[in-house]
């Protein structure tokens, strides 16, 4: 392991990238609040709670706790699969797709409070992030955000589509060449039919965030939140594009580049998937925050990957990757500093 030795030294990213290059790019959390500080998604669930507009109710709320879960997909599913089975028994009760609608509000106003502004984002930024992807033949995203798909949608040649020319996920049907984004956890552009099957949504720009919650009756928004690790799991394999996302980051092939990817206890199967791969290498990005810092990250990455010695670590300046530089952060108005 070439970084065992556990210093503060730091590579810098365009040297490592030439000496040990990554087909791969794992993205985490901490990529999107390097642009936008907002994107906290330790808990959407909290956060749909104490929305200033239509929060969760105690209804609402008690509904989760039935499922013992905070993801909003199961609680959504099953209320439209009773809305469904009522309807083919003439059970003429509204409260299961009250409740439906109701749920979908309060999420759609908790992204909102979380979510960079279509407006807020500058061209040249997106025509950065657009570039960089470029890089890679494949982009594993565990973030739920439109930073992404609104970055390959600002100039879509050079990116492969997984989607039919009806919107609909089917692998068999690829479109173009080029870099591919696996949305590990989902994408607010992202639906699950009534069917189980998953589809794009055709809206843009800042119609995906104005009214991602706001779709045909049935279907639900396709993204894993906050959650324990086995829950998320589970949500995967009920959905036919998550699972194939999970199973092509655990056969990835050559090095893999992780940005603001911790890969903590909730993410454990993440973890797991790229162990199952053993990637070439892995290029980490740690923030220098200070020497203690930068050795602490060191160990927890050594320690996660401590039973996979065939897989080489090597640690990098986030900072001296483009989607790291310090001038990409996007300030947040003053306004929605309040409103939080």
């Amino acid at each position: 392991m070439p970084d065992a030795d556990l210093d503060a030294s730091l590579h810098l990213w365009p040297n490592l990238n030439a000496a040990h290059p990554s087909t791969g790019l794992l993205l985490g959390n901490g990529a999107s609040r390097a642009l936008w500080r907002p994107f906290t998604y330790f808990s959407l669930f909290e956060e749909a709670q104490r929305v200033r507009h239509k929060p969760l109710s105690l209804t609402d709320q008690a509904l989760f706790k039935s499922f013992g879960s905070e993801l909003f997909e199961p609680v959504l599913s099953a209320l439209n699969t009773t809305v469904r089975i009522n309807a083919a028994l003439a059970i003429s009760s509204s409260a299961p797709l009250n409740r439906y609608y109701a749920i979908k509000e309060a999420l759609i106003h908790a992204v909102r409070s979380v979510h960079i502004p279509w407006r807020l984002l500058p061209t040249a930024t997106l025509q950065l992030i657009n570039s960089e992807l470029r890089n890679y033949h494949s982009v594993y995203s565990s973030n739920y955000d439109l930073l992404c798909h609104w970055a390959a949608s600002h100039a879509p040649e050079g990116f492969q589509s997984l989607f039919n020319d009806d919107g609909d996920f089917d692998v068999r049907h690829t479109r173009g060449t080029g870099t591919r984004l696996l949305y590990l956890h989902g994408g607010l552009h992202l639906l699950k039919q009534q069917d189980g099957s998953s589809r794009q949504r055709s809206a843009s720009g800042s119609q995906l965030l104005d009214g991602f919650a706001v779709n045909t009756p049935g279907d639900v928004p396709l993204f894993i939140n906050e959650s324990n690790s086995d829950d998320k799991l589970k949500a995967i394999r009920s959905s036919d594009y998550l699972s194939w996302c999970l199973g092509e980051l655990a056969g990835h092939q050559g090095g893999l580049c992780l940005f603001g990817q911790h890969l903590g206890a909730s993410d454990r199967h993440l973890l797991e998937a790229i162990k199952q791969a053993r990637p070439a290498h892995l290029a980490i990005a740690i923030r220098p925050l200070s020497e203690a810092s930068i050795i602490s990250q060191k160990q927890h990455y050594t320690q996660r990957f401590a039973d996979a010695a065939n897989i080489a670590l090597h640690f990098f300046d986030a900072s001296s990757h483009p989607l790291g530089l310090c001038d990409l952060e996007v300030p947040v108005p003053v306004p929605i500093r309040k409103r939080r």
